[in-house]
């Protein structure tokens, strides 16, 4: 058993010098996009921008980050758009409240009684929908583009102007921030760093934002579209509408139209408000789609367990196993090399901490953060097959 392990660690080791060294650097966590300087200014009066944001039982979030958008220096319009899908809070009524003082020429509020939801449609998908019929249905105010977040993103001063200009000096179809995520709590600094670097290794943001390559990933909580790419969509969702997975998904359609995509962090500028301050809540969030991202297979749920074991649990106990078992030269050298390991993974790993303002400790956490999630995943398999419905962003019983 030990030359088995020895022989796993061995390639475990090699597959991370090949991550260190690979040349897109999926885990240095660039690019940054509100830490670049601001492309050159230009007239952004005459533009349009509708905001669509889906929302159920938000009415604790929404007083924050609704007049926020209202508040953006944008020099154009911005339309916002809430739909309330079925909330039992009064999200609707503190949105409502929240701008009712605040008179603009150039900024107004809709909001959308969200109707049933269809067979075959996701609930987030469904809400965001049905707020793009109804912008698209105005053919005589067409916004120039349109910007899909989240209720829980909080858009700081200067968001909106980014986005948009940026856009338009790229001439970009879809540009998505992966909002800054809260990192306070025990269990947010232990997993909050690690979620947003395994989604860099699934979709590492320079190939993505490479025009010649098809591959593709957006963040779903900042997400904005040109008319171009609405366009091509149909103004509508319907080519993702059973997709739990929906921001990777419509980037996928946007790319596939030939159109140029654009993914980067925010450091500042796009931040979630949302709290985990306990392990469940974070293990609900992963739960809810992390057995959706290997497509229900079983198989491929069966080699991602195995991975993450042989990744992160393997090498910690051979290193154990190194100073609490009789020596060996296997068990020397499994030990040896899982103590490699470690160190490299504390390398790689370590931009992540320091994007976060983390101490240099945190950044030796992510063989125990790494088994967690497996859990999670394994968890979300189990409630895929064993549990009545999912939540929001799934389907509604």
């Amino acid at each position: 058993m030990l030359l088995v392990a020895l022989i796993v660690l061995v390639l475990v080791l090699v597959a991370w010098d090949f991550l260190l060294v690979e040349r897109i650097r999926r885990w240095d966590f660039q690019p940054v996009g509100d830490l670049d300087p601001s492309p050159p200014p230009a007239d952004l009066a005459p533009l349009r921008v509708a905001v669509v944001t889906p929302a159920r039982n938000e009415a604790d979030l929404v007083p924050l980050t609704v007049p926020a958008l209202y508040h953006q220096d944008f020099a154009g319009q911005i339309d916002l758009h809430l739909v309330d899908d079925h909330s039992t809070d009064r999200t609707a009524e503190a949105a409502r409240a929240a701008v009712e003082f605040f008179e603009h020429q150039n900024r107004s509020l809709t909001v959308i009684p969200g109707a049933p939801l269809p067979d075959g449609w996701a609930g987030k998908v469904w809400a965001m929908h049905q707020a793009l019929r109804k912008i698209g249905a105005d053919r005589d105010r067409l916004p120039d583009y349109v910007l899909l977040t989240d209720a829980d993103i909080l858009h700081r001063m200067g968001s909106v102007t980014r986005l948009v200009t940026e856009s338009r000096s790229a001439g970009l179809a879809l540009n998505s921030r992966m909002a800054r995520l809260r990192c306070e709590s025990f269990w947010e600094k232990l997993l909050i760093p690690a979620f947003v670097f395994f989604f860099n290794l699934l979709y590492p943001m320079r190939r993505v934002n490479n025009f010649k390559d098809k591959f593709a990933g957006a963040a779903g909580g900042c997400v904005l579209l040109s008319r171009s790419a609405l366009e091509k969509l149909g103004w509508g969702l319907e080519a993702i509408k059973g997709c739990l997975i929906d921001d990777v998904n419509l980037a996928r359609q946007v790319k596939s139209h030939g159109l140029s995509v654009n993914l980067s962090l925010s450091s500042h500028e796009v931040v979630s408000e949302r709290p985990y301050d306990t392990l469940g809540e974070i293990w609900r969030m992963v739960r809810r789609s992390a057995y959706t991202e290997l497509n229900h297979n079983p198989l491929r749920l069966t080699v991602a367990l195995a991975g993450l074991f042989a990744t992160f649990a393997l090498p910690a106990l051979m290193v154990c196993h190194l100073f609490l078992a009789p020596l060996t030269v296997t068990s020397y050298a499994a030990g040896v090399c899982g103590l490699l390991i470690l160190l490299v993974q504390f390398f790689i790993y370590r931009p992540a901490g320091k994007f976060f303002n983390l101490g240099l400790f945190w950044s030796f956490t992510l063989p125990v953060a790494g088994i967690l999630y497996g859990l999670m995943t394994l968890d979300s398999a189990r409630a895929h097959y064993f549990s009545r419905g999912n939540a929001w962003r799934g389907k509604r019983n």
